[in-house]
């Protein structure tokens, strides 16, 4: 999972206009960075120019997916990641980045604006933050630890006994279990025998 680029723009008339950007080109060829990053620059305007104002909206190109988000201020967002990177953090990400783009940099420079005119230096902190989704989002990150637990559950009580002790014997040596106990527990077990498919 990997953020290649971050972009803030300001959706004009006719065209998008790039305010800030960061890039994360470390797997890439050296001689190829300053292309890809072109490109980059290229298709984020592309994505921003035509996508509906107070719309989100993904854009699937061979293994690179493209995530806009387009507020009704005409102020937009745009990150590049690969396939595999979770689409509700993409989302999370550009609505943090346009909320504190926008509280930071006066909208009056929105139209007129560049990347060496605009100072806002969050994109760069943003786009190595959420190079790891779980640890940057809070909701991935509980439902990465739900799987790994889930994963830990279903291991049954027989795979976690030791030496190969059947948990029938268990029971019938167990000094904490009643009689009353143990008559429930192979009443039970008998029960639940009739129904298993051989």
């Amino acid at each position: 999972m990997k953020l290649y680029s971050l972009s803030v723009l300001y959706k004009g008339a006719t065209k998008a206009n790039l305010l800030k950007a960061a890039y994360d080109l470390s797997s890439f060829s050296f001689f190829q960075r300053s292309s890809v990053q072109e490109f980059m620059t290229f298709t984020s305007a592309l994505i921003a120019e035509r996508t509906s104002v107070g719309t989100r909206a993904s854009v699937k190109e061979q293994e690179y997916l493209c995530h806009v988000y387009v507020r009704n201020d005409n102020l937009s967002a745009v990150v590049i990641s690969d396939s595999e990177y979770p689409q509700r953090v993409c989302f999370t990400l550009l609505d943090k980045v346009l909320e504190e783009f926008s509280r930071g940099v006066d909208s009056i420079d929105w139209p007129s604006g560049n990347p060496d005119t605009i100072s806002y230096k969050g994109l760069d902190i943003h786009l190595s933050k959420y190079q790891n989704p779980r640890e940057a989002d809070a909701m991935t990150k509980v439902q990465a630890e739900l799987d790994e637990t889930k994963i830990i559950l279903h291991n049954t009580m027989e795979s976690l006994l030791e030496r190969g002790e059947k948990l029938d014997d268990l029971v019938s040596k167990s000094e904490h279990l009643g009689n009353q106990s143990k008559a429930f527990y192979k009443t039970a077990r008998k029960q639940n025998s009739c129904c298993e498919i051989m």
